[in-house]
């Protein structure tokens, strides 16, 4: 290959590992996931200590008991999705909040057919008994259940959200309406839920799981209440911040610097991002997750945002003086993270904020990290020179399209042109989850154990 590079790969002095070092993530997340793995054996029981000897006598009995345990778990599988995203502070602490969206995200599909099963299966054990079509039986459920329209609406809303996350319709829409969209989730939970309780068998016949229901469902909503909305806003407020400048880096790419009263004692780290709500026209309707390029200091703090959508499209005209809330920070994308002694960092597009905050914070740590900087031309490569600046940061940009340059700079034989030991380092990767996940893959070809691979992809969604 012709574009091999010198680089200094003698190992530098371990990085030192700060005391507000977060836990083993893995361990947090294997604790999370069995707490929900708890949950659901929970629901298992109660379904089963309250369903009736004969509940599989017949395929029709058996069709509906297994529609009615769908709903069940269904039900709870859309509180545990929920308060994934709340904000709690043991799930954010233990998992992040990136890794927590990600398993959102995945529970939905679940969810989904779950919801599918439980109509679908109480429509056919009821053909079976009454001797109906499909279509006919349905109606009849409609008429003759408690609380069925409303639950026909929230399941309706449902689906619609679900279908919305799909990647090639979430492709379609702006992040506004999605956005919106997810937030009738909440509307649709209460739709359902009185038809659980009215219509549903094992609620109705034993007050234990009504009680035990109605307590999930209204410790969900307290926690959404008490770490989404209430805590947050109050924080937001105390910590209001003001736009201070917007300073265009490279093409499409733009800082926004900002500052506050309290911006120092935010607790912001490299690799942090926190969530942004500018009251400024356009921008009102939704906070958006921006990462930070430069942490706080001498009460100013900086993001640097590509534009790819409509929001970041338009913090270009933001005044200066715009009011500013703010929630955070979140993300374990930090140098915390760091246990080997040779770092590579891997950014594309706008991914190089957050990339370029984490070089300078593991520069202070004693390390030298590399960093591969992944654009489509030398117009897009913002903060470079902030980057070469950087004292013991070796900074290789990798520049063209594909079809350009006829290979992909990031495939496993250009990697190990430039750095043939690749399987001793560790890797903090920032760009589009495309991106992300070409280069995971090309670091696992060259044998880089997969804990010391760390990502930060740039959407919440």
């Amino acid at each position: 290959m012709d574009q091999t590079l010198s680089v200094p790969v003698s190992a530098p002095p371990a990085p030192r590992r700060s005391r507000h070092a977060v836990g083993d993530p893995r361990r947090g997340a294997r604790t999370v996931r069995a707490v929900l793995a708890l949950g659901v054996v929970a629901v298992l029981g109660m379904w089963w200590l309250s369903v009736p000897a004969g509940f599989a006598a017949t395929p029709a009995d058996a069709l509906t008991s297994i529609g009615e345990l769908a709903g069940m778990v269904g039900g709870f599988l859309v509180c545990a999705q929920v308060l994934l995203i709340a904000r709690v502070p043991w799930f954010e602490k233990a998992v992040g909040l990136d890794r927590l969206v990600s398993w959102h995200r995945s529970l939905g599909a679940s969810v989904l057919f779950l919801i599918v099963a439980h109509v679908l299966f109480l429509i056919f054990g009821g053909e079976l008994v009454d001797k109906n079509p499909p279509w006919t039986e349905f109606v009849s459920i409609l008429q003759n259940y408690p609380d069925m329209l409303t639950a026909l609406v929230g399941t309706i809303a449902f689906l619609v959200v679900g279908l919305s996350s799909a990647r090639l319709i979430r492709a379609k829409l702006s992040y506004e309406v999605w956005y919106w969209l997810h937030v009738t989730t909440y509307v649709s939970i209460f739709l359902t839920f009185f038809h659980q309780l009215s219509g549903g068998a094992h609620f109705v016949s034993d007050p234990v799981n009504r009680i035990l229901w109605i307590a999930l469902y209204l410790g969900t909503a307290a926690a959404v209440l008490t770490w989404r909305f209430l805590l947050p806003t109050l924080d937001a407020w105390k910590g209001r911040m003001r736009v201070a400048a917007v300073v265009p880096e490279s093409q499409g790419v733009n800082s926004v610097w900002l500052t506050g009263p309290r911006v120092d004692q935010l607790g912001v780290r490299a690799g942090n991002f926190l969530l942004f709500r500018f009251l400024s026209r356009g921008h009102l309707g939704t906070a958006h997750p921006y990462s930070v390029s430069a942490v706080p200091a001498d009460g100013y703090l900086r993001i640097t945002v590509g534009a790819i959508g409509d929001h970041s499209t338009r913090l270009p005209a933001l005044k200066p003086g715009s009011l500013v809330f703010a929630e955070g920070p979140f993300g374990r994308f930090t140098a915390d993270r760091a246990s080997r002694s040779r770092i590579l960092l891997v950014a594309g597009g706008a991914g190089i904020g957050p990339i370029r905050a984490l070089a300078e914070e593991l520069v202070r740590r004693g390390a030298r990290p590399v960093v591969l900087y992944r654009a489509r031309s030398p117009r897009h490569l913002a903060l470079l020179g902030e980057l070469q600046a950087l004292p013991g940061v070796t900074v290789i940009p990798l520049v063209g399209r594909r079809a350009e340059l006829g290979y992909d700079p990031l495939d496993v034989e250009p990697l190990r042109g430039l750095i043939p030991d690749l399987h001793d380092w560790e890797a903090f990767i920032c760009g589009s989850e495309g991106m992300g996940e070409r280069v995971e893959r090309s670091l696992r070809a060259l044998r880089m154990p997969k804990r010391f691979i760390h990502r930060e992809e740039l959407s919440m969604s």
